[in-house]
């Protein structure tokens, strides 16, 4: 009798195992299915679902149908808008459209604008093809302009043009300008020239340089290549070198060296150290 309940006990205890085991092997599943519904994935099975789950679900398709209706999707469903929703998304679209309009975007629909908002998206395109006729950015009509607005596009134009010139971009019309304008564009031309020269660009025309010019760009090169000399880089020339600053680099040089074998980082050349920057010089290791 005992070996018979114990047998039977066993067996329960099998079968608890294997249900909690099945159970625990289902939760995984469930919380995938449930994420799969809550997407509207097609391997969601609504029937699973509990009635926790299922108001999780709604919710979430109540918000995905929210965003489409908001984001002009085909997959919007009017219907199923609540009346706040509904309101919600009449004020977003409207607004939007408003800024499609103002940006000038082909989706505009001005037929939705009211009246006041339609003048003043109009007054401001009339605004922006003026400025736009001004920078000469597009085609301009002058026959949809008035007199004012036609001085104040040959203004723009005019301004534009004096600086082109000043900044040397594309070829200056020298004939629009007036004499003092011809002045400060020699004047800009001349201060270009001179930083062109002092950086050492391609562009610098040596030959426009007056004496006072040239002493400060002779000065600036010298300084630049003194720098580029002292930091190893490509530009230096050291035939360009003067006595000051050849002297300057070779003690530069020194105390790097004698820092280099002092500290045992860096290249060293013990060959060019005095008598007593040797004997500070820890000896090398396997060094007699």
């Amino acid at each position: 009798m005992k070996t018979v309940l114990s047998r039977r006990t066993w067996a329960y205890l099998a079968g608890l195992t294997l249900c909690s085991g099945l159970l625990l092997a289902g939760t995984p599943d469930q919380a995938a299915n449930l994420t799969a519904c809550k997407n509207d994935w097609k391997s969601c099975d609504r029937t699973r679902l509990t009635a926790s789950e299922t108001t999780e679900v709604a919710v979430a398709e109540r918000a995905r149908n929210a965003w489409s209706c908001r984001n002009g999707l085909s997959s919007c469903d009017h219907s199923r808008l609540s009346e706040p929703e509904e309101i919600a998304l009449a004020v977003v679209l409207h607004d939007q459209n408003v800024s499609d309009c103002r940006s000038a975007l082909s989706r505009c629909d001005v037929s939705r604008l009211t009246a006041l908002e339609a003048r003043e998206i109009a007054a401001g395109e009339h605004r922006r093809r003026i400025s736009d006729c001004g920078d000469g950015i597009a085609e301009c009509d002058s026959s949809r302009f008035t007199p004012l607005e036609l001085s104040e596009i040959a203004l723009a134009r005019h301004q534009r043009l004096l600086s082109d010139c000043k900044n040397g971009v594309g070829s200056c019309n020298y004939s629009e300008l007036s004499s003092a304008e011809t002045g400060e564009v020699a004047l800009a031309a001349r201060r270009r020239n001179v930083a062109q020269c002092t950086n050492g660009w391609d562009e610098c025309d040596s030959s426009k340089l007056d004496d006072g010019e040239a002493a400060t760009v002779t000065a600036a090169t010298s300084t630049r290549n003194f720098s580029d000399c002292r930091d190893g880089r490509d530009g230096c020339d050291r035939s360009l070198l003067s006595p000051s600053q050849v002297s300057a680099l070779a003690a530069t040089e020194r105390t790097r060296n004698y820092t280099a074998c002092l500290k045992g980082r860096g290249y060293c050349d013990r060959s060019r150290l005095t008598p007593a920057e040797l004997a500070a010089i820890p000896s090398e290791p396997g060094a007699p």
